[in-house]
């Protein structure tokens, strides 16, 4: 099944709410140590840079071009920041 850009980035919320959560202290991770969280967090950042990224590479490519979508992505390159930040200020 071929998936749109709006399917794509719907899926890609998850990792902006983890990063929010963690950066808010809202999101549980009381028996993990500060490398562990910081793990999760560098592994959903790459999540959503990859996402970012998609673009079909020719015309038969099927990968939906979330780069030349004119959808808001301002969320999901914030959640980006948000977590380098993040792992910068707690390494």
């Amino acid at each position: 099944m071929i998936k749109t850009v709006e399917q794509i980035l719907t899926s890609a919320t998850d990792s902006v709410n983890l990063i929010n959560g963690v950066n808010a202290g809202t999101w549980g991770v009381v028996d993990m140590t500060q490398e562990e969280i910081n793990d999760m967090v560098q592994r959903n950042v790459d999540h959503l840079e990859i996402i970012l990224a998609y673009e079909p590479v020719d015309e038969d490519d099927n990968t939906p071009d979330v780069v030349g979508d004119s959808s808001d992505k301002s969320s999901y390159t914030t959640a980006v920041t948000t977590g380098k930040t993040y792992i910068t200020d707690n390494s």
